[in-house]
């Protein structure tokens, strides 16, 4: 087997969202929307976890801590992520000999203590090799709340597909040396995509476990494009947005619609009068996804189909948003809709006056 695939930090998917606020209500409301249930609470700290099928998220509201201080600089964030590990003590002392900058979580009495380097725009990165269930991270520093699932369905949604970074121009080669470096990631997909008025440019990456994928994104072109609008709304580099897979988007989308989520823009009834021109034979109610919005990709040719269906919400956390994806064979980021969605962000905000049309890229 090549390098480029092997697991040296023994990776195996992500753990956990870490998301921080000064106040509950800057967070509850939105995880609620999106599906999630409150299923337990820290034993010693002001912490939840909240699920919703296999994904976990962090609340964090502690204070003195690297969570408070990055919700002190970037208001309502996601502060955070956990990487599963065959062995977090080894891939600690790998990473910071690697380089990685170290970060210390504080802990108290009878508390597991986690392994954590500096990430993206200083947010921290766990390492976890406590997830099997009974034996957890959470069985052990959090109480689950009586009388709650803990493995509550919500929306539909199984697991966390992809997480895509928000990063400076001319950073996007630093950050994806430091997910190869570190962790062995690779690159298998590459953007340079251009709107009637902005650019942006993405990479992404995935480790080699097939089951961590980041993509990153940077401006293109300087001005106010999407990404240095998120970049100032943010007050630095950051997860943009985190993508969430389900088994049925079309009733995923019924009931988050029901929940009151709002979802971005949709793109022109052209894209879907396009359709079939552009995927001949996909075999999807095209009618059913214009009337919600969702997303087509993939590709029709050589035998069955392969698929991606995706549709976005507005930003929910401070500038952060959500993505929610059916693949049906499909391994890739929806590369056939990036110009769609894209667009369709840049009529958002000349309807919101960030963007005029005069200033083109």
């Amino acid at each position: 087997m090549s390098d480029l695939f092997e697991n040296p930090m023994g990776l195996d998917g992500f753990e956990y969202v870490e998301f921080a606020a000064q106040d509950r209500s800057q967070l509850e409301p939105v995880f609620e929307t999106l599906g999630f249930t409150r299923v337990a609470t820290h034993r010693s700290k002001q912490v939840d976890l909240w699920r919703q099928g296999g994904i976990n998220f962090i609340a964090n509201y502690e204070p003195n801590c690297p969570a408070a201080f990055y919700a002190e600089e970037h208001g309502p964030s996601a502060c955070g992520m956990a990487f599963r590990v065959k062995d977090a003590a080894k891939a600690y002392q790998r990473a910071l000999e690697l380089g990685a900058q170290p970060i210390d979580v504080p802990t108290g009495p009878m508390e597991l203590r986690l392994p954590a380097i500096r990430g993206i725009g200083g947010a921290t990165l766990y390492l976890i090799d406590r997830y099997d269930e009974g034996s957890s991270i959470y069985d052990i520093d959090f109480r689950f709340i009586e009388g709650v699932e803990r493995q509550p369905e919500g929306c539909g949604f199984s697991v966390i597909d992809h997480l895509t970074h928000n990063v400076y121009r001319g950073r996007m080669a630093f950050w994806s040396r430091y997910y190869e470096r570190l962790f062995n990631f690779r690159e298998i997909r590459y953007f340079d995509i251009k709107g009637e008025y902005t650019g942006l440019t993405s990479k992404a990456m995935t480790a080699p476990d097939g089951r961590i994928r980041i993509p990153l994104n940077e401006e293109s072109q300087g001005g106010k494009g999407q990404i240095e609008e998120f970049l100032m709304a943010y007050n630095g580099e950051g997860i943009q947005h985190i993508a969430f897979a389900c088994d049925d988007l079309l009733q995923a989308w019924d009931r988050l619609k029901a929940r009151g989520l709002r979802f971005m823009t949709p793109p022109p009834a052209t894209y879907y009068q396009m359709l079939g021109q552009r995927l001949p034979g996909h075999g999807e109610p095209v009618d059913e996804l214009q009337r919600r919005g969702i997303l087509l990709d993939g590709t029709t040719e050589g035998g069955e189909p392969r698929l991606l269906l995706q549709i976005f919400s507005e930003a929910m956390v401070g500038p952060i948003f959500f993505e929610f994806i059916q693949r049906k064979r499909d391994t890739g980021f929806g590369e056939g809709n990036f110009k769609a969605l894209f667009e369709s962000i840049e009529r958002d905000q000349i309807e919101r006056g960030v963007l005029k049309p005069k200033e083109r890229a």
